[in-house]
């Protein structure tokens, strides 16, 4: 394998993973459907769990533990802030390159959730 063979993979690898780390994280945040949990309601629940878990039946305490694990699991995941700035950053970059190689239409783009505006700064157009 030539070593221009191996630095072409090698972009690929990395186009690949910028593409892959922007759509997971664009599916990370993206807003829910209904009413949402704030950090103070999964703490009262949480409080509530822990009045319950004690005199609790075997089964019942056992959902009750699950669903303690499920809500810290939660609200740890609402106090973390992910940085979309880079990982879009690092997707413009390599987007355009990227969907032209792997045959990406822009309809294909805004169906996974990528922006508009972030596929103009990708020098991604409708007739791509």
């Amino acid at each position: 394998m030539s070593a221009s063979h191996k630095e072409a993979l090698a972009a690929g690898r990395e186009q690949g993973r910028a593409v892959r780390l922007y759509l997971e994280a664009i599916d990370a945040n993206k807003p829910k459907r209904g009413r949402q949990r704030t950090p103070e309601t999964i703490k009262k629940r949480l409080d509530d769990i822990e009045a319950r878990i004690q005199s609790a039946d075997a089964l019942t305490r056992l959902q009750l533990v699950q669903e303690r694990i499920n809500l810290q699991h939660e609200l740890s995941t609402k106090s973390e802030t992910v940085d979309l700035s880079a990982i879009e950053a690092d997707f413009v970059k390599v987007a355009g390159d990227y969907g032209r190689r792997k045959g990406i239409s822009y309809a294909a783009w805004r169906e996974a959730g990528v922006d508009a505006a972030v596929l103009k700064q990708a020098g991604i157009g409708r007739g791509v």
